[in-house]
């Protein structure tokens, strides 16, 4: 290719010119920027990672979690020590690439610009030689490596979130003159039924009636992550009526932190159940509910009062459907037609 031909220069109509673009980015006359690798890839000194997600409850990250799974994975192969070859056999320089261990090829960076680069001989997998059929090592068939079964531990501290890492070092595929890689694991959190999570807080729904809203209660009100059950006083006259939404924060009852004691909070939102209709037939009680019960301090003065129907299973996703403008209204005045002008 033109582009990457030094000689061809930098005429009218001529292809740019690798050595000068290069010199203008990287201020230097040679045709590599610093740190570029000469001849031959650059492999790095340790293997790919591997990562994975890994499902967890609520509960395991409130009490921690310890679990062991096989992983089969390509290790050294340990009868040729990773050379693939027999013992005294000796290799023969790889075709393909010359005993270079890569080879030079062109991938598209743009429209009409391409970049030179150098990969893996696929060949000889990088290592410049190849043995005959014959001196293959019989264990791994010339691969290097060979499969190996083994059990491995995820420990996941308490108080860990989503999103967090665990990594197994070293336990990633195994490969020829390199540092093994890491097997590493994303947390992911599945939704919980009870609880919601915001960062060490917690948050859940109470539900209690009517009547232990106005009169109190003593019960537990909630079962926690780790299976204790919560119980909360609330005794009257001493305490307030709870009303519907109200938040109840209970200290030191959220997610533990890491590596440490302490915890977050506990947030109790209150949900008050009604009785159902049924109970308002009785109208004996209702009338010494209603003597109980407090009256309204103040009524709404009016000069007009209307009578108006209502619709008590309404919802607010209703709430703005209503046509708006006045289309369908007729003025009186039209109604009786435009006035006539008078006949001089």
């Amino acid at each position: 290719m033109s582009a990457f031909d030094s000689a061809h220069g930098n005429g009218a109509g001529a292809g740019p010119d690798l050595e000068e673009m290069l010199s203008q980015m990287f201020g230097m006359g040679s045709g590599m920027p610093p740190g570029f690798a000469g001849p031959g890839p650059r492999r790095s000194s340790k293997g790919d990672d591997e990562e994975h997600s890994y499902q967890v409850t609520l509960e395991d990250l409130y009490r921690g979690k310890s679990t062991k799974f096989a992983s089969t994975k390509n290790v050294i192969c340990s009868h040729c020590k990773g050379s693939g070859g027999k013992e005294k056999a000796k290799a023969k320089q790889c075709a393909s690439c010359h005993g270079k261990g890569s080879k030079q090829g062109l991938r598209s960076i743009g429209p009409g610009l391409v970049t030179q680069e150098t990969v893996i001989c696929a060949s000889c997998k990088g290592k410049g030689s190849i043995y005959a059929q014959k001196d293959k090592c019989k264990k791994c068939k010339g691969e290097r490596v060979t499969e190996a079964r083994k059990v491995l531990e995820i420990y996941i501290p308490r108080g860990s979130k989503e999103g967090d890492k665990i990594v197994l070092e070293g336990e990633a595929d195994q490969v020829p003159d390199q540092e093994p890689g890491d097997i590493i694991f994303g947390l992911v959190q599945t939704e919980h039924e009870t609880f919601k999570r915001a960062g060490a807080d917690l948050l859940a729904e109470i539900e209690i009636t009517l009547g232990e809203s106005l009169c109190g209660f003593s019960r537990v009100v909630v079962k926690h992550l780790d299976g204790r059950g919560l119980h909360i006083e609330h005794p009257q006259p001493e305490a307030c009526v709870l009303e519907p939404g109200q938040v109840i924060k209970v200290v030191g009852e959220g997610m533990p932190h890491k590596k440490s004691e302490f915890k977050g909070d506990l947030y109790l939102v209150v949900k008050v159940k009604f009785p159902e209709y049924e109970w308002l037939e009785n109208k004996q009680v209702l009338a010494k509910l209603k003597e109980l019960l407090p009256t309204p301090e103040t009524h709404i003065q009016a000069d007009v009062v209307d009578d108006v129907n209502y619709d008590e299973t309404a919802s607010l996703d209703q709430f703005g459907a209503s046509a708006e403008g006045d289309e369908g209204w007729v003025d009186d005045d039209e109604e009786e037609g435009e006035p006539q002008c008078a006949q001089q």
